[in-house]
Protein backbone atom coordinates (compact mmCIF):
# COMPACT_ATOMS: atom_id res chain seq x y z
CA UNK A 1 0.00 0.00 0.00
CA UNK A 2 1.16 3.53 -1.15
CA UNK A 3 1.48 6.50 1.26
CA UNK A 4 -0.31 8.62 -1.66
CA UNK A 5 -3.97 6.20 -1.30
CA UNK A 6 -6.70 8.34 -0.82
CA UNK A 7 -8.09 5.37 1.74
CA UNK A 8 -6.58 7.46 4.93
CA UNK A 9 -7.15 10.96 3.37
CA UNK A 10 -10.38 10.67 5.52
CA UNK A 11 -8.89 9.93 9.02
CA UNK A 12 -9.29 11.75 11.61
CA UNK A 13 -5.52 13.25 12.80
CA UNK A 14 -6.34 12.27 16.13
CA UNK A 15 -6.45 8.78 16.22
CA UNK A 16 -2.34 7.98 15.07
CA UNK A 17 -0.83 9.10 18.49
CA UNK A 18 3.19 7.83 17.98
CA UNK A 19 6.12 7.37 20.00
CA UNK A 20 9.81 8.05 18.99
CA UNK A 21 12.64 7.17 21.22
CA UNK A 22 16.24 7.17 20.33
CA UNK A 23 15.68 7.33 16.58
CA UNK A 24 13.12 3.98 16.95
CA UNK A 25 9.16 5.11 15.57
CA UNK A 26 6.70 2.88 17.27
CA UNK A 27 3.13 3.26 16.44
CA UNK A 28 -0.12 2.65 18.07
CA UNK A 29 -3.72 2.07 17.21
CA UNK A 30 -6.26 4.23 19.22
CA UNK A 31 -8.64 2.13 18.51
CA UNK A 32 -7.31 -1.04 20.18
CA UNK A 33 -4.23 -0.48 21.79
CA UNK A 34 -2.03 -2.37 19.04
CA UNK A 35 1.52 -1.43 18.67
CA UNK A 36 3.68 -1.74 15.38
CA UNK A 37 6.91 -0.19 14.54
CA UNK A 38 6.20 1.56 11.46
CA UNK A 39 4.24 3.73 9.99
CA UNK A 40 3.40 1.11 7.01
CA UNK A 41 2.37 -1.45 9.37
CA UNK A 42 0.05 0.76 10.59
CA UNK A 43 -1.97 1.30 7.78
CA UNK A 44 -2.06 -2.16 7.13
CA UNK A 45 -3.19 -3.02 10.37
CA UNK A 46 -6.12 -0.31 10.12
CA UNK A 47 -7.19 -0.98 6.57
CA UNK A 48 -7.40 -5.30 7.53
CA UNK A 49 -8.77 -4.83 11.18
CA UNK A 50 -10.37 -1.91 11.50
CA UNK A 51 -11.85 -1.25 8.05
CA UNK A 52 -12.43 -4.85 6.46
CA UNK A 53 -13.48 -6.33 9.77
CA UNK A 54 -15.97 -5.36 11.69
CA UNK A 55 -15.51 -2.08 13.74
CA UNK A 56 -15.77 -2.21 17.87
CA UNK A 57 -15.91 0.22 20.36
CA UNK A 58 -12.96 -0.08 22.83
CA UNK A 59 -14.87 1.22 25.77
CA UNK A 60 -18.51 0.08 25.08
CA UNK A 61 -18.37 -2.81 22.61
CA UNK A 62 -20.34 -1.21 19.96
CA UNK A 63 -20.20 -2.65 16.65
CA UNK A 64 -22.31 -2.67 12.95
CA UNK A 65 -21.01 0.87 12.19
CA UNK A 66 -18.32 1.94 9.80
CA UNK A 67 -15.15 3.55 10.71
CA UNK A 68 -16.24 7.40 10.80
CA UNK A 69 -19.31 6.52 12.49
CA UNK A 70 -17.13 4.34 14.83
CA UNK A 71 -15.11 7.67 15.56
CA UNK A 72 -17.80 10.06 15.97
CA UNK A 73 -19.48 7.85 18.29
CA UNK A 74 -15.62 7.50 20.94
CA UNK A 75 -15.61 11.27 20.57
CA UNK A 76 -19.02 11.95 21.42
CA UNK A 77 -19.56 9.41 24.33
CA UNK A 78 -16.09 8.43 25.61
CA UNK A 79 -14.84 11.42 25.43
CA UNK A 80 -13.93 12.28 29.05
CA UNK A 81 -12.91 8.48 29.48
CA UNK A 82 -10.27 8.42 26.38
CA UNK A 83 -8.97 12.25 27.98
CA UNK A 84 -8.67 10.36 31.48
CA UNK A 85 -6.50 7.68 29.87
CA UNK A 86 -4.07 10.05 27.45
CA UNK A 87 -3.24 12.08 30.58
CA UNK A 88 -2.39 9.08 32.69
CA UNK A 89 0.10 8.03 30.08
CA UNK A 90 1.00 11.21 30.31
CA UNK A 91 1.79 11.61 34.31
CA UNK A 92 3.50 7.90 33.74
CA UNK A 93 5.44 9.42 31.67
CA UNK A 94 6.64 12.38 34.20
CA UNK A 95 7.22 10.01 36.65
CA UNK A 96 9.85 8.76 34.88
CA UNK A 97 12.01 11.80 33.90
CA UNK A 98 14.51 13.34 36.32
CA UNK A 99 15.13 17.13 36.86
CA UNK A 100 18.64 16.77 34.31
CA UNK A 101 16.73 15.36 31.85
CA UNK A 102 17.21 18.48 29.59
CA UNK A 103 20.63 18.93 30.35
CA UNK A 104 20.95 15.18 28.94
CA UNK A 105 19.19 15.77 25.60
CA UNK A 106 20.98 18.44 24.89
CA UNK A 107 24.31 17.05 25.06
CA UNK A 108 23.67 13.65 23.81
CA UNK A 109 24.16 12.77 20.09
CA UNK A 110 20.92 10.57 20.04
CA UNK A 111 18.07 12.41 21.25
CA UNK A 112 14.79 11.24 22.95
CA UNK A 113 11.82 12.93 21.11
CA UNK A 114 8.24 11.85 23.20
CA UNK A 115 5.32 12.63 21.31
CA UNK A 116 2.13 12.02 23.60
CA UNK A 117 -1.24 10.66 21.83
CA UNK A 118 -2.22 14.11 21.34
CA UNK A 119 0.24 14.65 18.40
CA UNK A 120 -1.45 13.54 14.84
CA UNK A 121 -0.06 10.90 12.96
CA UNK A 122 2.40 11.35 10.24
CA UNK A 123 0.38 9.63 7.94
CA UNK A 124 -2.42 11.97 8.18
CA UNK A 125 0.28 15.06 8.15
CA UNK A 126 1.60 14.80 4.18
CA UNK A 127 3.03 11.68 5.17
CA UNK A 128 5.95 12.57 7.13
CA UNK A 129 8.45 9.59 7.63
CA UNK A 130 10.93 8.96 10.29
CA UNK A 131 14.30 7.12 10.70
CA UNK A 132 17.62 7.11 12.42
CA UNK A 133 20.09 9.14 11.66
CA UNK A 134 21.38 6.53 8.61
CA UNK A 135 19.09 7.92 6.56
CA UNK A 136 19.01 10.48 4.09
CA UNK A 137 19.61 14.11 4.61
CA UNK A 138 15.46 14.71 3.15
CA UNK A 139 14.40 12.70 5.69
CA UNK A 140 16.46 14.03 8.66
CA UNK A 141 14.93 17.46 7.56
CA UNK A 142 11.59 16.72 7.43
CA UNK A 143 11.84 15.13 10.84
CA UNK A 144 13.26 18.65 12.15
CA UNK A 145 10.45 20.91 10.53
CA UNK A 146 7.39 18.08 11.61
CA UNK A 147 9.07 18.79 15.30
CA UNK A 148 9.57 22.53 14.82
CA UNK A 149 5.84 22.88 13.27
CA UNK A 150 4.12 21.11 15.80
CA UNK A 151 5.88 21.45 19.33
CA UNK A 152 3.81 24.68 19.99
CA UNK A 153 0.72 22.41 19.21
CA UNK A 154 1.93 19.70 21.72
CA UNK A 155 2.29 22.06 24.88
CA UNK A 156 -0.69 23.79 24.23
CA UNK A 157 -2.56 20.19 24.07
CA UNK A 158 -0.74 19.18 26.74
CA UNK A 159 -1.85 21.86 28.79
CA UNK A 160 -5.29 21.86 27.62
CA UNK A 161 -5.92 18.01 28.35
CA UNK A 162 -4.14 18.58 31.49
CA UNK A 163 -6.89 20.50 32.66
CA UNK A 164 -9.21 18.33 32.09
CA UNK A 165 -8.07 15.42 34.98
CA UNK A 166 -8.83 15.18 38.38
CA UNK A 167 -6.30 17.82 39.64
CA UNK A 168 -6.42 15.59 42.76
CA UNK A 169 -5.36 12.19 40.93
CA UNK A 170 -2.30 13.94 39.61
CA UNK A 171 -1.01 15.14 42.77
CA UNK A 172 -1.61 12.05 44.21
CA UNK A 173 0.40 10.45 41.57
CA UNK A 174 2.99 13.30 41.91
CA UNK A 175 3.39 12.67 46.00
CA UNK A 176 4.97 9.66 44.78
CA UNK A 177 8.14 11.18 43.61
CA UNK A 178 11.22 10.25 44.95
CA UNK A 179 12.11 13.49 46.86
CA UNK A 180 15.28 14.45 49.61
CA UNK A 181 12.92 15.44 52.95
CA UNK A 182 16.21 17.56 53.59
CA UNK A 183 16.60 19.48 50.74
CA UNK A 184 13.93 18.63 48.33
CA UNK A 185 15.98 17.28 45.62
CA UNK A 186 14.34 15.10 43.42
CA UNK A 187 16.19 11.44 42.33
CA UNK A 188 14.97 9.41 39.13
CA UNK A 189 14.59 6.07 41.70
CA UNK A 190 14.37 5.35 45.25
CA UNK A 191 18.06 3.69 45.25
CA UNK A 192 19.59 6.88 44.21
CA UNK A 193 17.43 8.96 46.54
CA UNK A 194 18.49 6.78 49.58
CA UNK A 195 22.48 7.29 48.13
CA UNK A 196 21.82 10.87 47.95
CA UNK A 197 20.45 11.14 51.52
CA UNK A 198 23.19 8.39 52.83
CA UNK A 199 26.00 11.01 51.37
CA UNK A 200 24.49 14.26 51.56
CA UNK A 201 22.77 14.27 54.86
CA UNK A 202 25.23 11.69 56.43
CA UNK A 203 25.24 13.92 59.97
CA UNK A 204 21.44 13.91 60.10
CA UNK A 205 21.34 10.13 60.01
CA UNK A 206 24.41 9.41 62.12
CA UNK A 207 23.55 7.24 64.75
CA UNK A 208 24.78 7.43 67.98
CA UNK A 209 27.39 5.29 69.70
CA UNK A 210 26.42 2.11 72.14
CA UNK A 211 26.18 3.52 75.75
CA UNK A 212 25.30 7.39 74.55
CA UNK A 213 22.03 8.29 76.18
CA UNK A 214 21.47 10.59 73.23
CA UNK A 215 17.45 11.19 73.09
CA UNK A 216 15.79 10.59 69.25
CA UNK A 217 13.03 12.77 67.35
CA UNK A 218 10.55 11.09 65.35
CA UNK A 219 9.05 13.54 62.65
CA UNK A 220 5.47 13.40 63.22
CA UNK A 221 4.42 13.51 59.34
CA UNK A 222 7.25 10.71 58.04
CA UNK A 223 8.16 8.92 60.94
CA UNK A 224 12.10 10.35 60.13
CA UNK A 225 14.38 10.04 63.20
CA UNK A 226 16.15 12.83 64.12
CA UNK A 227 18.68 13.40 67.00
CA UNK A 228 18.64 16.96 67.04
CA UNK A 229 15.50 18.88 68.04
CA UNK A 230 16.74 21.62 65.86
CA UNK A 231 17.10 20.00 62.86
CA UNK A 232 13.58 17.89 63.29
CA UNK A 233 12.20 21.11 63.55
CA UNK A 234 13.63 22.69 60.32
CA UNK A 235 12.59 19.27 58.96
CA UNK A 236 9.33 19.77 59.62
CA UNK A 237 9.34 23.09 58.50
CA UNK A 238 9.93 21.71 54.95
CA UNK A 239 6.85 19.39 55.41
CA UNK A 240 4.90 22.22 55.82
CA UNK A 241 6.47 24.27 53.12
CA UNK A 242 5.37 21.58 50.71
CA UNK A 243 1.76 22.49 49.16
CA UNK A 244 1.29 18.30 48.19
CA UNK A 245 1.05 17.48 51.46
CA UNK A 246 -2.71 17.19 51.56
CA UNK A 247 -2.17 14.95 55.09
CA UNK A 248 -1.32 18.33 56.91
CA UNK A 249 -3.87 20.24 56.07
CA UNK A 250 -6.23 16.79 56.90
CA UNK A 251 -4.04 16.87 60.49
CA UNK A 252 -5.28 20.29 61.38
CA UNK A 253 -9.14 19.15 59.73
CA UNK A 254 -9.00 16.14 62.00
CA UNK A 255 -7.31 18.19 64.99
CA UNK A 256 -10.01 20.77 64.56
CA UNK A 257 -12.89 18.47 64.54
CA UNK A 258 -11.34 16.24 67.48
CA UNK A 259 -11.35 19.46 69.78
CA UNK A 260 -14.86 20.67 68.95
CA UNK A 261 -16.19 16.58 70.08
CA UNK A 262 -14.27 17.06 72.81
CA UNK A 263 -15.73 20.52 73.29
CA UNK A 264 -19.38 18.85 72.61
CA UNK A 265 -18.36 15.98 74.92
CA UNK A 266 -17.93 18.98 77.79
CA UNK A 267 -21.13 20.34 76.98
CA UNK A 268 -23.49 17.58 77.18
CA UNK A 269 -21.59 16.12 80.40
CA UNK A 270 -21.66 19.67 81.73
CA UNK A 271 -25.56 19.43 81.11
CA UNK A 272 -26.04 16.22 82.18
CA UNK A 273 -24.28 17.14 85.62
CA UNK A 274 -26.20 20.06 85.73
CA UNK A 275 -29.48 17.85 85.15
CA UNK A 276 -28.84 15.08 87.45
CA UNK A 277 -27.90 18.36 90.27
CA UNK A 278 -31.54 19.74 89.31
CA UNK A 279 -33.19 16.45 89.84
CA UNK A 280 -31.15 15.75 93.73
CA UNK A 281 -32.11 19.75 94.42
CA UNK A 282 -35.94 18.58 93.45
CA UNK A 283 -35.66 15.03 95.63
CA UNK A 284 -34.12 17.14 98.76
CA UNK A 285 -36.96 19.89 98.37
CA UNK A 286 -39.57 17.10 97.89
CA UNK A 287 -38.07 15.60 100.88
CA UNK A 288 -37.91 18.03 103.06
CA UNK A 289 -41.59 19.38 102.20
CA UNK A 290 -40.35 22.45 99.57
CA UNK A 291 -41.60 21.50 96.69
CA UNK A 292 -44.55 23.63 96.62
CA UNK A 293 -46.80 21.08 96.88
CA UNK A 294 -49.04 22.51 100.15
CA UNK A 295 -48.63 22.00 103.57
CA UNK A 296 -50.66 20.75 106.16
CA UNK A 297 -54.78 21.36 105.38
CA UNK A 298 -53.31 20.19 101.66
CA UNK A 299 -52.20 16.74 102.67
CA UNK A 300 -54.77 16.06 105.55
CA UNK A 301 -57.50 16.53 102.62
CA UNK A 302 -55.53 14.30 100.23
CA UNK A 303 -54.91 11.79 102.61
CA UNK A 304 -58.75 12.11 103.75
CA UNK A 305 -59.78 11.42 100.24
CA UNK A 306 -57.68 8.77 99.75
CA UNK A 307 -58.96 6.64 102.77
CA UNK A 308 -62.57 7.16 101.63
CA UNK A 309 -61.52 5.71 97.90
CA UNK A 310 -60.07 2.84 99.87
CA UNK A 311 -63.52 2.00 101.86
CA UNK A 312 -61.49 3.07 104.96
CA UNK A 313 -63.32 6.03 105.63
CA UNK A 314 -67.38 6.91 105.55
CA UNK A 315 -67.98 9.92 103.88
CA UNK A 316 -69.78 11.49 106.14
CA UNK A 317 -67.04 11.09 108.75
CA UNK A 318 -64.77 12.50 106.22
CA UNK A 319 -66.94 16.25 106.28
CA UNK A 320 -66.79 15.83 109.97
CA UNK A 321 -63.09 15.46 110.19
CA UNK A 322 -63.25 18.15 107.07
CA UNK A 323 -64.93 20.48 109.84
CA UNK A 324 -63.03 20.12 112.77
CA UNK A 325 -59.85 20.75 110.81
CA UNK A 326 -60.87 24.20 109.57
CA UNK A 327 -62.27 25.02 113.09
CA UNK A 328 -59.01 23.98 114.40
CA UNK A 329 -56.89 26.16 111.63
CA UNK A 330 -59.07 29.04 112.35
CA UNK A 331 -58.33 29.18 116.35
CA UNK A 332 -54.78 27.72 115.65
CA UNK A 333 -55.67 24.83 118.58
CA UNK A 334 -54.84 21.59 117.89
CA UNK A 335 -57.86 19.25 118.30
CA UNK A 336 -56.07 17.09 120.50
CA UNK A 337 -57.16 13.97 118.15
CA UNK A 338 -53.56 12.08 118.58
CA UNK A 339 -52.84 13.08 121.76
CA UNK A 340 -52.50 11.07 124.57
CA UNK A 341 -52.33 11.71 128.13
CA UNK A 342 -50.83 10.36 131.81
CA UNK A 343 -48.64 8.25 130.87
CA UNK A 344 -46.29 9.62 133.34
CA UNK A 345 -48.38 9.23 136.08
CA UNK A 346 -49.10 5.23 134.55
CA UNK A 347 -45.28 4.79 134.09
CA UNK A 348 -44.64 6.25 138.53
CA UNK A 349 -46.96 3.63 139.55
CA UNK A 350 -45.11 0.94 137.57
CA UNK A 351 -41.66 1.44 138.47
CA UNK A 352 -43.11 2.02 142.39
CA UNK A 353 -44.40 -2.02 142.34
CA UNK A 354 -42.76 -3.88 138.92
CA UNK A 355 -39.58 -3.39 137.33
CA UNK A 356 -37.46 -5.45 139.72
CA UNK A 357 -34.25 -5.02 137.21
CA UNK A 358 -34.38 -0.93 137.77
CA UNK A 359 -32.16 0.21 140.33
CA UNK A 360 -33.25 3.75 140.10
CA UNK A 361 -35.92 5.74 137.32
CA UNK A 362 -35.80 9.67 137.00
CA UNK A 363 -38.81 10.92 135.22
CA UNK A 364 -39.84 14.50 133.88
CA UNK A 365 -42.79 16.37 134.81
CA UNK A 366 -45.95 15.47 133.59
CA UNK A 367 -46.06 15.32 129.28
CA UNK A 368 -48.14 14.72 126.54
CA UNK A 369 -48.07 12.42 124.00
CA UNK A 370 -48.97 13.36 120.29
CA UNK A 371 -48.88 11.39 117.06
CA UNK A 372 -48.68 12.13 113.85
CA UNK A 373 -51.96 12.73 111.80
CA UNK A 374 -52.90 12.76 108.09
CA UNK A 375 -52.04 16.31 107.37
CA UNK A 376 -48.38 15.69 108.50
CA UNK A 377 -46.97 12.25 108.10
CA UNK A 378 -44.14 12.10 106.94
CA UNK A 379 -42.45 15.28 108.14
CA UNK A 380 -44.11 16.49 111.19
CA UNK A 381 -42.46 15.27 113.91
CA UNK A 382 -40.55 18.05 114.87
CA UNK A 383 -43.74 20.15 115.61
CA UNK A 384 -45.21 17.05 117.53
CA UNK A 385 -41.83 16.84 119.84
CA UNK A 386 -42.75 20.51 120.39
CA UNK A 387 -46.05 20.14 121.43
CA UNK A 388 -45.35 16.95 124.02
CA UNK A 389 -42.29 19.57 125.28
CA UNK A 390 -45.26 22.75 125.44
CA UNK A 391 -47.60 20.05 127.54
CA UNK A 392 -44.65 19.60 130.20
CA UNK A 393 -44.00 23.17 130.17
CA UNK A 394 -47.99 24.58 130.69
CA UNK A 395 -48.09 22.19 133.65
CA UNK A 396 -45.24 23.70 135.44
CA UNK A 397 -46.12 26.97 137.38
CA UNK A 398 -42.80 28.05 136.85
CA UNK A 399 -43.20 28.70 133.01
CA UNK A 400 -46.53 30.33 133.39
CA UNK A 401 -45.90 33.92 132.70
CA UNK A 402 -44.32 33.34 129.57
CA UNK A 403 -46.93 30.60 128.12
CA UNK A 404 -49.99 32.94 129.41
CA UNK A 405 -52.55 32.88 126.70
CA UNK A 406 -51.05 30.14 125.18
CA UNK A 407 -52.53 26.47 124.65
CA UNK A 408 -50.91 23.48 122.43
CA UNK A 409 -51.20 25.18 118.64
CA UNK A 410 -51.47 23.61 115.46
CA UNK A 411 -48.83 22.84 113.18
CA UNK A 412 -49.57 25.76 110.71
CA UNK A 413 -49.85 28.14 114.28
CA UNK A 414 -46.27 26.16 115.24
CA UNK A 415 -45.08 27.34 111.76
CA UNK A 416 -46.35 30.89 112.15
CA UNK A 417 -44.82 31.46 115.59
CA UNK A 418 -41.33 30.02 114.37
CA UNK A 419 -42.06 32.56 111.30
CA UNK A 420 -42.59 35.77 113.69
CA UNK A 421 -39.46 34.66 115.62
CA UNK A 422 -37.59 34.75 112.53
CA UNK A 423 -38.68 38.34 111.72
CA UNK A 424 -37.42 39.25 115.25
CA UNK A 425 -34.25 38.56 114.55
CA UNK A 426 -33.58 34.96 115.76
CA UNK A 427 -31.14 32.46 113.84
CA UNK A 428 -31.31 34.55 110.56
CA UNK A 429 -29.00 31.91 108.37
CA UNK A 430 -31.81 29.48 109.22
CA UNK A 431 -34.30 31.73 107.87
CA UNK A 432 -32.89 32.15 104.91
CA UNK A 433 -32.24 28.04 104.02
CA UNK A 434 -36.08 27.73 104.48
CA UNK A 435 -37.16 31.01 102.55
CA UNK A 436 -38.59 32.75 105.28
CA UNK A 437 -41.64 30.87 104.96
CA UNK A 438 -43.11 27.44 106.75
CA UNK A 439 -46.48 28.57 106.23
CA UNK A 440 -48.31 26.69 103.50
CA UNK A 441 -45.21 23.90 103.29
CA UNK A 442 -44.51 20.75 104.50
CA UNK A 443 -41.01 21.80 105.65
CA UNK A 444 -38.91 20.35 107.95
CA UNK A 445 -37.77 21.94 111.78
CA UNK A 446 -35.10 20.53 114.07
CA UNK A 447 -33.04 21.87 117.05
CA UNK A 448 -32.54 25.03 115.98
CA UNK A 449 -36.23 26.30 115.10
CA UNK A 450 -36.79 24.61 118.64
CA UNK A 451 -34.19 26.66 120.33
CA UNK A 452 -35.41 30.02 118.16
CA UNK A 453 -39.03 29.46 119.48
CA UNK A 454 -38.68 28.86 122.88
CA UNK A 455 -36.11 31.52 123.53
CA UNK A 456 -38.41 34.17 121.46
CA UNK A 457 -40.77 33.15 124.18
CA UNK A 458 -38.19 34.02 126.75
CA UNK A 459 -38.04 30.33 127.61
CA UNK A 460 -33.85 29.86 128.74
CA UNK A 461 -32.90 26.74 127.05
CA UNK A 462 -29.74 25.34 125.63
CA UNK A 463 -28.87 23.47 122.80
CA UNK A 464 -25.97 20.68 122.71
CA UNK A 465 -24.70 18.99 120.35
CA UNK A 466 -22.90 15.69 120.38
CA UNK A 467 -21.39 15.78 117.21
CA UNK A 468 -19.54 12.55 117.10
CA UNK A 469 -19.30 9.18 118.49
CA UNK A 470 -17.71 9.04 122.20
CA UNK A 471 -18.40 5.15 122.68
CA UNK A 472 -17.26 1.89 120.90
CA UNK A 473 -19.35 0.61 117.91
CA UNK A 474 -20.40 4.73 117.15
CA UNK A 475 -22.05 4.43 120.60
CA UNK A 476 -22.74 7.76 122.39
CA UNK A 477 -22.10 7.23 126.25
CA UNK A 478 -21.67 10.79 127.08
CA UNK A 479 -25.27 11.87 125.67
CA UNK A 480 -26.81 9.34 128.78
CA UNK A 481 -24.23 10.79 130.92
CA UNK A 482 -25.72 14.12 130.11
CA UNK A 483 -29.51 12.93 130.40
CA UNK A 484 -28.65 11.40 133.90
CA UNK A 485 -26.71 14.91 135.17
CA UNK A 486 -29.44 16.69 133.95
CA UNK A 487 -32.54 14.71 136.07
CA UNK A 488 -30.69 13.92 139.25
CA UNK A 489 -29.77 16.37 141.35
CA UNK A 490 -28.15 14.16 144.35
CA UNK A 491 -30.28 14.65 146.20
CA UNK A 492 -33.00 12.04 145.60
CA UNK A 493 -32.08 10.11 148.34
CA UNK A 494 -33.30 5.93 148.28
CA UNK A 495 -35.88 6.96 145.89
CA UNK A 496 -37.03 4.05 143.65
CA UNK A 497 -38.52 6.70 141.19
CA UNK A 498 -37.89 10.03 141.01
CA UNK A 499 -40.53 12.60 139.72
CA UNK A 500 -38.00 16.00 138.86
CA UNK A 501 -39.45 19.20 138.18
CA UNK A 502 -37.61 19.47 134.83
CA UNK A 503 -39.12 19.47 131.46
CA UNK A 504 -38.66 16.89 128.87
CA UNK A 505 -36.00 16.96 126.80
CA UNK A 506 -35.71 17.51 122.64
CA UNK A 507 -34.25 14.75 120.80
CA UNK A 508 -33.03 15.40 117.57
CA UNK A 509 -30.94 13.06 114.98
CA UNK A 510 -30.83 13.11 110.88
CA UNK A 511 -34.26 12.07 109.95
CA UNK A 512 -36.38 12.33 112.84
CA UNK A 513 -36.91 13.62 116.33
CA UNK A 514 -38.03 12.78 119.31
CA UNK A 515 -39.05 13.56 123.43
CA UNK A 516 -36.94 12.09 126.07
CA UNK A 517 -39.29 11.98 129.37
CA UNK A 518 -36.69 9.58 131.66
CA UNK A 519 -33.70 8.04 132.32
CA UNK A 520 -33.51 4.41 133.46
CA UNK A 521 -30.65 3.06 136.26
CA UNK A 522 -30.20 -0.96 135.74
CA UNK A 523 -29.17 -2.77 138.68
CA UNK A 524 -26.24 -3.78 136.47
CA UNK A 525 -25.06 0.04 136.28
CA UNK A 526 -26.57 0.36 132.62
CA UNK A 527 -28.68 3.30 131.42
CA UNK A 528 -31.82 3.44 129.15
CA UNK A 529 -33.47 6.73 127.94
CA UNK A 530 -37.20 6.56 127.90
CA UNK A 531 -38.41 8.23 124.86
CA UNK A 532 -41.64 9.21 123.67
CA UNK A 533 -42.00 8.27 119.48
CA UNK A 534 -44.60 10.84 117.39
CA UNK A 535 -44.27 8.48 114.90
CA UNK A 536 -45.62 5.40 117.70
CA UNK A 537 -49.16 5.32 117.08
CA UNK A 538 -52.01 6.62 119.79
CA UNK A 539 -53.49 3.17 120.35
CA UNK A 540 -49.91 1.78 121.55
CA UNK A 541 -49.36 4.72 123.58
CA UNK A 542 -52.26 3.83 125.31
CA UNK A 543 -51.67 0.56 125.89
CA UNK A 544 -49.17 2.35 128.77
CA UNK A 545 -51.90 3.44 130.50
CA UNK A 546 -53.17 0.10 131.85
CA UNK A 547 -53.07 -0.81 135.53
CA UNK A 548 -50.73 -3.80 134.75
CA UNK A 549 -48.33 -2.60 131.82
CA UNK A 550 -46.99 -5.10 129.95
CA UNK A 551 -42.93 -5.43 129.27
CA UNK A 552 -43.89 -5.31 125.30
CA UNK A 553 -45.53 -2.12 125.75
CA UNK A 554 -42.67 -0.44 127.40
CA UNK A 555 -40.14 -1.76 125.02
CA UNK A 556 -41.83 1.20 122.86
CA UNK A 557 -39.33 3.72 125.10
CA UNK A 558 -36.73 1.63 125.74
CA UNK A 559 -33.48 2.90 124.06
CA UNK A 560 -30.32 1.58 125.33
CA UNK A 561 -26.89 3.01 124.52
CA UNK A 562 -26.51 0.48 121.45
CA UNK A 563 -29.50 1.58 120.07
CA UNK A 564 -28.50 5.32 119.60
CA UNK A 565 -25.55 5.00 116.45
CA UNK A 566 -26.30 8.01 114.04
CA UNK A 567 -23.08 9.70 114.04
CA UNK A 568 -24.79 13.10 115.77
CA UNK A 569 -27.07 13.77 117.98
CA UNK A 570 -28.94 17.35 119.52
CA UNK A 571 -30.57 17.96 122.58
CA UNK A 572 -32.94 21.22 123.21
CA UNK A 573 -33.01 21.28 127.45
CA UNK A 574 -35.21 24.15 129.23
CA UNK A 575 -33.40 25.49 132.30
CA UNK A 576 -35.58 28.21 133.50
CA UNK A 577 -37.26 31.65 132.33
CA UNK A 578 -35.46 34.64 130.42
CA UNK A 579 -35.28 38.54 131.35
CA UNK A 580 -36.13 40.50 128.36
CA UNK A 581 -32.00 41.77 128.19
CA UNK A 582 -31.08 38.31 128.43
CA UNK A 583 -33.68 37.25 125.08
CA UNK A 584 -32.07 40.07 123.44
CA UNK A 585 -28.32 39.15 124.19
CA UNK A 586 -29.76 35.70 122.75
CA UNK A 587 -31.58 37.01 120.02
CA UNK A 588 -27.26 39.08 118.62
CA UNK A 589 -25.90 35.71 119.69
CA UNK A 590 -28.19 33.59 117.08
CA UNK A 591 -27.19 35.81 113.81
CA UNK A 592 -24.13 33.29 113.90
CA UNK A 593 -25.87 29.98 115.78
CA UNK A 594 -23.24 28.17 117.98
CA UNK A 595 -23.82 25.13 119.95
CA UNK A 596 -22.33 23.70 123.15
CA UNK A 597 -20.17 20.88 121.43
CA UNK A 598 -19.78 17.37 123.53
CA UNK A 599 -17.09 16.00 122.84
Amino acid sequence: MQDSEPIFSDFSPALFPVYYEVSVIMFTCDICGEIVASEQDMKTHLLLTHMENEVVCPFCKLSGVNYDEMCFHIEAAHFEQNENERVMEKVNQVQCRTPDRKTEKENSHHYRMEVSEDVYSACASNDLKFTDHSHSKDTSLKRKAFHSENLTELRELQENRLNLYDLTEINKSLSSIPECPFCGKIEPCNEDLETHVKTKHANLLDTPAEGRNQPFYECPICGLICTNYQILHEHIDLHLEESHFEGVSKGSSDLELARQLQQEEDRNRMSEGSRQEIEEFQKLQKQYGLDGSGGYKQQQLRNMEIEVRRGRMQPIEFHKRKADMLESLAFGIDDGKTRTSGIIESLHRHYQNEAREVRRVWLSTGVDHFYSSLGDKGWGCGYRNFQMLLSSLLRNDSYKDCLKDISIPCIPKIQSMIEDAWKEGFDPQGASQLNNRLQGTKAWIGACEIYSLLTSLRLKCRIVDFHKPTGPLGTHPRLFEWILNYYSSGREGGLKVVCSSKPPIYLQHQGHSRTIIGIEERKNRTLCLLIFDPGCPSREMQKLLKQDIESTSLKQLWRFVGNLKHKQYQIVAVEGVLSSEEKAARMKASQIFTAERIP
